[in-house]
């Protein structure tokens, strides 16, 4: 049995994977297996699956299927350690989803090849008892109304972002780049193709404070931010005001004019029900002391206008809950910001942030409201090649715990995060395979999907 354990971790290492495998502590007396191909190319399909236990509480699982026709072979997997041996596939749950409770679910994938016919899976196991029930889960029913419509004023209850119903909600939507520099790609075309093409809930407006963003010009950048969330509530859209500070790092060189610019912009969108504020998009080098109290002199003028709204507040290491600089979340869970209907903002770059990342938005998500408020398919640096596993991974995981999120950019900027090709913001297409870069085609593929959002 150790001999057989050490073959399928080395058979996982072979794929690429790094989670460590772990054997089945418990086993569960019923289970569910929704699997659904979600993507099929040439000789290629990437597919998700959902496993749902039915039975009692298990910590470690493995999941067990047959790969039905001959050629058909996983190449990578996410959200679980993957391993094959002839047409035998063995999945083992990682850190972060290792324990499920009745009635939990963990959303895993792959990417695979086939030669010939691609049918589906069959005798699902997990950990060694057969999972019976439907293998293929119907598409969420889409609501009438636009997002806005559906959900009313957000708050946030327990670990959660919820609805006017009091029901979680996720949003999924797209972040601009720094409007000081491709605000051409802001426009009525491109606002109606996120809200009716994209089907996006959520447009999150960066406003560079540095960089030749507000500092230079007060007035013309708040009427700027202003313009765009009226666009975004005609389009019944969340807006997201984020107050892009970045460099200098510590967000209190900027708090005279964080209070200056969130009492404006609080006070003219008081009224809205589609408001949400970033206060300090990616605090770094700093503490998180000197963070949470940035915050909690900021939070109050916001409230002084406008007590109702969700506010977002930066975590430390650029936004990493602390892990980009070896810390973690246990900073924030031991030293929370002092007010309420908060979320804490997590931010990752799909190529450089990966396991540990994940797990540590897992622990977290537990114990605080959390929104990704910024992330990207690529690098840290925002070039470098689409890494498509790690996204997918994320963003699985993402749904799983219903964290809204923004992706990094709606623009056309010269770096591979952006979702559009160069020239794009000249036209009047924002939405057609010919103008969206693989990033730009991956996200709007997840956000156009429909949403679920529970009303009762």
């Amino acid at each position: 049995m150790k001999r057989l354990f050490a073959l399928l971790a080395t058979f996982a290492t072979v794929l690429g994977l790094t989670a460590a495998f772990t054997p089945p502590a418990a086993a569960a007396t019923g289970c569910k297996v929704d699997y659904t191909v979600t993507s099929q190319w040439t000789g290629g399909f990437q597919a998700g699956v959902k496993i749902t236990n039915l039975g009692a509480p298990v910590t470690g699982w493995t999941l067990a299927f047959t790969m039905p026709a001959a050629g058909q072979k996983v190449t990578q997997g996410w959200n679980a350690t993957w391993s094959q041996s002839g047409s035998a596939v063995t999945v083992a749950g990682v850190d972060w989803n290792r324990t499920l409770a009745t009635g939990a679910a963990a959303d895993v994938g792959f990417t695979g090849t086939f030669t010939g016919a691609n049918p589906k899976p069959t005798a699902f196991t997990l950990n060694g008892v057969a999972c019976t029930g439907s293998l293929e889960e119907p598409p969420p029913v889409p609501v009438d109304g636009t997002p806005v419509d559906v959900n009313g004023q957000l708050h946030v209850c327990g670990v959660h972002l919820c609805n006017q119903h009091n029901r979680p909600v996720q949003l999924r939507g797209m972040s601009t780049h720094g409007i000081q520099w491709f605000d051409q790609c802001y426009n009525a075309a491109s606002l109606d193709a996120l809200a009716d093409d994209w089907k996006s809930d959520l447009f999150r407006i960066a406003m560079y404070v540095q960089e030749d963003g507000y500092e230079t010009d007060p007035a013309g950048f708040t009427s700027r931010v202003n313009d765009l969330v009226d666009m975004a509530e005609d389009r019944g859209m969340y807006a997201v005001i984020d107050f892009h500070t970045l460099t200098p790092g510590d967000p209190n060189f900027n708090l005279e004019r964080a209070k200056t610019f969130f009492a404006s912009v609080a006070a003219r969108n008081a009224g809205k029900k589609n408001v949400i504020y970033e206060i300090a998009n990616e605090p770094n080098g700093v503490s998180w002391s000197a963070v949470k109290n940035y915050a909690e002199q900021v939070i109050p003028v916001i409230r002084a206008a406008d007590p109702d709204a969700v506010v977002i507040v930066g975590t430390r290491g650029w936004s990493s809950l602390g892990v980009s600089d070896g810390s973690n979340e246990s900073e924030v869970v031991n030293n929370p910001v002092n007010a309420s209907n908060i979320m804490y903002a997590f931010h990752f770059y799909a190529a450089s942030h990966k396991d540990n990342y994940r797990a540590a938005l897992s622990r977290a998500a537990s114990q605080l409201p959390l929104f990704v408020s910024e992330f990207g398919t690529v690098s840290a640096t925002g070039g470098g090649a689409m890494d498509r596993t790690s996204t997918t991974a994320w963003l699985d995981l993402l749904d799983q715990l219903k964290i809204s999120y923004a992706n990094w950019t709606y623009s056309e900027a010269p770096e591979s995060s952006a979702a559009f090709k160069p020239g794009t913001c000249n036209g009047s297409d924002y939405s057609s395979s010919g103008v969206l870069t693989e990033s730009g085609a991956l996200l709007k593929s997840r956000i156009s999907t429909p949403d679920s959002f529970p009303t009762s």
